[in-house]
């Protein structure tokens, strides 16, 4: 892949300006950069759906693969099986049915040039699916995604996360030349991430993911492609996340070393230029030096360099506007399924503490985010109750972004009777919505932008028990960092679902609730004491701890 002086604006914002690139047919590529850098534009302008102001990228003879941000199953496919749905990523019955025309048509006219170089181009396809691999790697994939349980399901009944799960199932089956993935861990269990990041890293052809995930930009990439949005510009770097951010910390302190100087330097220069023009007449040598000086001065002041701006983030202040009882939320004999499926939860049992973290964990498709929904009120329990302290006050970050209103505009979506217009729009700027922004629909936003509108909006009900479904997802790391510590210093109650150990780790969690897998040999319902980081990653083997 190589990239020559990509130039893109946006009205009258730059996006890029005058960026190249060059990237081999194996290489890993993680893609980074603050929200809003254009790393999905960057995606979108590959696959040919976004138009460049200026320049133009090379892609010889690579087929994409692409897995976007937010993933849509065409309604065309909701019949489908899941088996089927995944299968249908190596079209190769068709392309033989394809094939097959054209030489019946070659027979008719054998001299047609039009004929065989079509002839070529479908064999070429047809080997590219790597038919003898067809069924060894369809069942690797479903089987290591734990996609077994789902394979007769069809696509309409699938989960937000278990589509997620089904749509990078199919993608990495698709056996592609160049892989377009955009934040691919979002929603994945630990156990599928694993797989999947061992799995990218011994792909044979190349890659370029988007991702938050420092983790896994570290386990799967070897090069990194920097998207400056302060400078509109891009730069690649050999190694992973990790060596990315050594380096450009080095260029970093190297840059402010050398405009410290220049800076220094242009004093002492500035400071001879004034004694001479305040020189008596007589004293002619100095003036004349103070001429040549001026001269240097101005050439200097040209070269020198310009400190990059830093990035704003997100500014957040978590705190509850009155303490919620001893115990602000206790679950009982909690039962629930959907229709035509096996109950979720039977006579589930569990009660809150105030001031803890409390942290559920499970496979995609087990029911986190249902548990979720059943303790705000948005599902009702078969049986069972939810029951609060009369002061408990909740809040809830959906996953999905069910919180939000897409028709509505930001400012409207966040309004509060507990604050003034002027006052909600300076806590708006604190997560980075200025001017304008705030009048801006909820549908047009991308995931990053809707992430901080919904973080937003449950911040500002002050409750004293946030409840979060994958906090973390479409933040970049920093913005993870100071989420992190926010919640860890919080003094409410706090219940999550998230598959970021890190973040976990961050928070200070204090108990975990490990929800039941349909496989044999996995624990059922229980609740860890003394919490630790390794228990998140391995909690599906865990039996003795459960209490």
């Amino acid at each position: 892949m190589k990239a020559e002086h990509l130039s893109l604006h946006f009205g009258a914002k730059p996006l890029y300006e005058d960026c190249s690139f060059h990237f081999e047919d194996t290489d890993k590529v993680g893609v980074v950069g603050v929200n809003g850098s254009g790393k999905s534009t960057l995606f979108k302008i590959i696959l040919g759906i976004e138009k460049l102001d200026n320049g133009h990228i090379e892609l010889p003879g690579l087929r994409l693969g692409y897995l976007p941000q937010e993933i849509k199953i065409n309604r065309s496919h909701d019949d489908i099986t899941v088996w089927q749905y995944i299968a249908a990523a190596r079209p190769v019955d068709e392309l033989q049915e394809k094939l097959n025309s054209e030489y019946e048509k070659l027979a008719r006219y054998p001299d047609s040039q039009a004929i065989s170089n079509r002839i070529m181009k479908l064999q070429d396809l047809i080997d590219s699916y790597d038919m003898a691999s067809f069924d060894y790697e369809l069942l690797k994939i479903v089987e290591k995604m734990n996609l077994q349980a789902l394979i007769d399901t069809p696509m309409k009944n699938l989960s937000g996360g278990q589509k997620s799960k089904v749509a990078f199932a199919r993608v990495l089956f698709e056996n592609a030349g160049l892989l377009l993935l955009d934040e691919p861990t979002n929603h994945l269990d630990v156990e599928t991430k694993a797989f999947v990041a061992n799995y990218l890293r011994n792909y044979k052809g190349m890659i370029l993911t988007i991702s938050h995930d420092a983790d896994f930009l570290d386990t799967v990439t070897n090069k990194t492609l920097f998207l400056n949005k302060m400078t509109h510009k891009m730069k690649a770097y050999d190694g992973n996340y990790t060596a990315f951010r050594r380096k450009y910390a080095e260029e970093k302190a190297e840059q402010d070393r050398r405009i410290t100087e220049q800076e220094r330097e242009i004093r002492r220069i500035q400071e001879f230029v004034e004694r001479a023009r305040n020189a008596k007449r007589s004293n002619t040598a100095l003036i004349r030096q103070g001429h040549v000086r001026e001269k240097m001065l101005d050439r200097k002041l040209a070269e020198l360099e310009i400190r990059e701006q830093e990035y704003q983030h997100v500014v957040l202040n978590v705190s509850p506007s009155k303490q919620s009882g001893k115990t602000p939320l206790e679950v009982q004999n909690l039962t629930f399924h959907y229709d035509n499926k096996l109950p979720l939860f039977e006579k589930l049992s569990f009660m809150l503490t105030r001031g803890e973290k409390f942290l559920i964990v499970g496979e995609n498709g087990i029911g986190k985010s249902t548990l979720l929904k059943l303790i705000v009120g948005q599902l009702k329990p078969d049986a069972g109750s939810v029951i609060y302290s009369q002061n408990t006050t909740i809040a809830y970050y959906a996953q999905e972004f069910e919180i939000l209103n897409e028709r509505e505009t930001i400012l409207d979506n966040v309004k509060s009777y507990d604050y003034s217009d002027t006052e909600m729009r300076s806590m708006l700027a604190n997560f980075l919505f200025f001017d304008d922004d705030v009048y801006k629909k909820i549908s047009v936003l991308s995931p990053g932008e809707k992430a901080r509108v919904a973080l937003c909006k449950i911040l500002t009900k002050r409750a004293n028990l946030i409840i979060l479904d994958e906090p973390t997802n479409h933040f970049d790391p920093e913005t993870q960092r100071l989420i992190g510590e926010n919640f860890r210093d919080y003094s409410g109650t706090l219940m999550m679902v998230s598959h970021s150990p890190s973040f976990v780790e961050q928070i200070g969690i204090t108990r975990m609730l490990i929800l039941p897998s349909h496989e044999p040999n996995k624990p059922t319902f229980g609740i860890i004491k003394n919490y630790s980081h390794e228990q998140l990653e391995y909690y599906y083997y865990l039996n003795s701890d459960l209490v």
